[in-house]
């Protein structure tokens, strides 16, 4: 593979963490919120969300772009869309598997993976289409991983109900 395929690959994943924020913020909390709401007010009984659909938003380019990139086309194209296969799976294996645990194929630990997963948990602390913060998914704000990791557990959604119920504040 050529320079510009790997230029163009890193680039393209890289390029998503900006897009999927933006797309996250200004379409599913916005014009497509009727298909986003089921991912923050959730039916238990369902496996499949229609927040899901928005997986083949992504995945339709991304293969379009490989099929072309391989049938002859230029290379920097089949990169860009491997880099965006790559970041969709990354993006399944954060999103889906370590933070809400939809799919347990293995449990991820970590300070890195607990600062996903509180910012994660912040933001759906809002069910509504507005005043939700956190949009990204590789790289949260910056404040998540300045804490120790005592405070950053008692950001925690799970810390803050338990210890709101018993009037308890102490560890």
């Amino acid at each position: 593979m050529s320079l510009d395929w790997w230029l163009s690959f890193f680039v393209a994943f890289a390029f998503m963490e900006w897009a999927a924020w933006a797309l996250h913020k200004y379409v599913m909390h916005g014009f497509l919120w009727s298909l986003h709401e089921d991912h923050h007010v959730i039916n238990k009984k369902s496996r499949f969300q229609k927040n899901d659909l928005f997986a083949v938003f992504f995945a339709v380019p991304s293969f379009l772009a490989i099929l072309y990139g391989s049938l002859g086309g230029p290379a920097w194209i089949e990169g860009a869309g491997y880099g965006v296969m790559l970041y969709g799976i990354v993006y399944f294996m954060v999103h889906e598997v370590a933070i809400h645990r939809r799919w347990r194929f293995f449990n991820l630990k970590g300070r890195y993976i607990e600062s996903l997963r509180i910012a994660h948990h912040h933001h759906h602390q809002v069910q509504s289409k507005e005043g939700a913060s956190n949009f990204g998914m590789l790289v949260p704000p910056l404040h998540y991983f300045t804490m120790s990791m005592k405070d950053l557990r008692r950001l925690s959604p799970a810390y803050q109900a338990a210890h709101s119920k018993s009037g308890d504040s102490s560890d």
